[in-house]
């Protein structure tokens, strides 16, 4: 192997060790107690926005897996002016009860945020 693959091969691994150890404790894939009552409860308490092209926000639609389709979701990318509206800046972003929680959430923090 020559010694310029040697060396993309290392940054590689140790750029991977870095965005592993360093990724916010929330991002983790952890379904938990997911139906469609508790997917359908917490749309209907709560405005996720998203936006296409972000991982974090396929992240969190992963985490729903079937059960998305039952979240209150406003595309940043198609409705633009609800996104300026409330004064979006990062994504995902979910607004429940008039407060804005940035990043990935979890079922159990969404369940207790909502009140589901």
């Amino acid at each position: 192997m020559k010694k310029s693959h040697q060396l993309t091969l290392a940054i590689i691994i140790v750029a991977s060790i870095l965005i592993i150890a360093f990724a916010p404790d929330n991002v983790q894939n952890i379904p938990g107690e997911l139906n469609k009552e508790l997917a359908e409860c917490i749309g209907e308490n709560s405005i996720l926005y998203s936006k296409l092209g972000c991982s974090y926000c396929d992240i969190q639609e992963e985490i729903f897996e079937d059960n998305y389709e039952y979240l209150n979701v406003v595309s940043c990318s198609f409705e633009k002016e609800k996104c300026i509206e409330a004064e979006i800046t990062a994504t995902p972003t979910w607004s429940i009860q008039g407060e804005y929680y940035k990043g990935v959430q979890q079922i159990e923090k969404l369940k207790e945020l909502t009140g589901c």
